[in-house]
C-alpha cells in the first residue's frame, strides 16, 4: 500500500496547531494544594532552573515545559520538551530529566529524589514518576486540561496505587506560567498569519 507521508505529516501539524491555539486557556497559575505564604527558597533555587530549561525549549518552538531531577540537593537529572525535534511523543520535560536521573543513578528507581517541572505533568508524565518511585514532585502552573496531579486527573496520589508522591504546587506559578501563554498566543497569532497567507495566495 502506498503511503502518502507528507500528507500525514501536514495533517499531524494541523491539528497541533489546533490544540495550541486552545492550550493558553488551559494554563492556571492561582489555585494550589498547599496553602503557603512563602515557598521553601530551595524548591526556588531549583524551579529557577527548570525555567531556564523551559526557555532553552521555546527558542528551538518547543513548549516551554522545563525539569530537572534532584538527589541529594544535586542536581542529577535535566530535560526540556523536546518531543516534535525528536520526532518522538514521548520526550516531555520530565521523560528526559527522569532518564537522565537513572543513568546518573544507575538505578531505575528515583528513590529519595525530587523532580521540579515547570508545569503539572500530564497522564503519561505522571505514571512514570510512580513507576520510577520517585519521592516527591513540584511543579509551577496547572494544567487543567491534561494535568495529572490533581487539575484534570490525580495519578501521582492514587488510592490504588503502591506508591503516593508527595505533591508541592504554585513555586514560581506566574512566572512559568506566563511563559507558556506567550508561547501559545505567538502560537496563535502565527497560526492566524499563515491561514491569512494561504488564503490570499488562492485568490
Amino acid at each position: 500500500m502506498n503511503m502518502d507521508v507528507s500528507k500525514i505529516t501536514n495533517a499531524t501539524n494541523n491539528a497541533d496547531e489546533l490544540n495550541e491555539v486552545k492550550k493558553v486557556d488551559d494554563i492556571n497559575t492561582t489555585d494550589a494544594f498547599d496553602e503557603v505564604d512563602e515557598f521553601d527558597p530551595v524548591d526556588i533555587k531549583f524551579m529557577e532552573r527548570a525555567y531556564e530549561l523551559a526557555q532553552q525549549a521555546e527558542q528551538i518552538d518547543e513548549i516551554p515545559v522545563g525539569a530537572i531531577v534532584v538527589a541529594n540537593g544535586e542536581i542529577i537529572g535535566e530535560g526540556f520538551n523536546q518531543s516534535i525535534t525528536l520526532n518522538d511523543p514521548s520526550a516531555h520535560a520530565e521523560m528526559l530529566a527522569i532518564k537522565q536521573a537513572g543513568q546518573s543513578l544507575q538505578n531505575y528507581r528515583m528513590l529519595d529524589c525530587t523532580l521540579y517541572v515547570t508545569l503539572e505533568p500530564c497522564p503519561m508524565c505522571a505514571g512514570l514518576l510512580v513507576h520510577s518511585r520517585i519521592k516527591r514532585l513540584v511543579f509551577a502552573a496547572n494544567d487543567l486540561k491534561t494535568g495529572a496531579a490533581g487539575s484534570a486527573f490525580n495519578l501521582v496520589n492514587h488510592e490504588k496505587h503502591n506508591h503516593q508522591i508527595e505533591t508541592t504546587k504554585g513555586v514560581l506559578a506566574e512566572q512559568c506560567g506566563n511563559l507558556l501563554s506567550a508561547f501559545f498566543k505567538r502560537r496563535r497569532a502565527e497560526i492566524k498569519a499563515k491561514k491569512k497567507a494561504n488564503k490570499a495566495s488562492q485568490l
